[in-house]
């Protein structure tokens, strides 16, 4: 059996997650580390496998993924978003059972701008009348 690699892109606000899949024994690394080192929390990693167990491939591929910018929880929604990529381009009859769980689409919300003149984005600073 030959072992190609197929690389995918996730995002999710400033995370960018780089996905390395290829068939093996279910070996999965987050930037050189284990999965449970790089997200101790379970809600995290319950969200990055969910591709893997709606596709029963847990066991049946190895992940090396890299992934940085923005927090922990938006790292984790984008490596989720690479590895549903990644699986589409390894077997195109999963896309419809992925597709049902929104794991397809890419989060669009981004963190809304700071205004000039005002405190923040929506906060403002406080208003004196006299």
């Amino acid at each position: 059996m030959k072992s190609e690699m197929i690389q995918a892109t996730g995002r999710r606000k400033s995370a960018i997650a780089r996905v390395r899949l290829t068939t093996g024994e279910g070996n999965i690394t987050v930037n050189e580390r284990t999965l449970e080192n790089y997200f101790p929390r379970d809600v995290l990693r319950a969200l990055i496998l969910k591709p893997l167990l709606l596709c029963d491939k847990q066991r049946s591929v190895n992940l090396s993924m890299t992934v940085d910018g923005s927090g922990i929880s938006a790292q984790a929604g984008a490596l989720a978003h690479g590895i549903s990529r990644a699986l589409i381009r390894l077997d195109a009859n999963l896309r419809a059972t992925l597709k049902k769980e929104g794991l397809l689409t890419r989060d669009s919300r981004m963190k809304e701008r700071k205004k000039y003149g005002q405190k923040g984005a929506r906060k403002r600073f406080q208003f004196s009348k006299r």
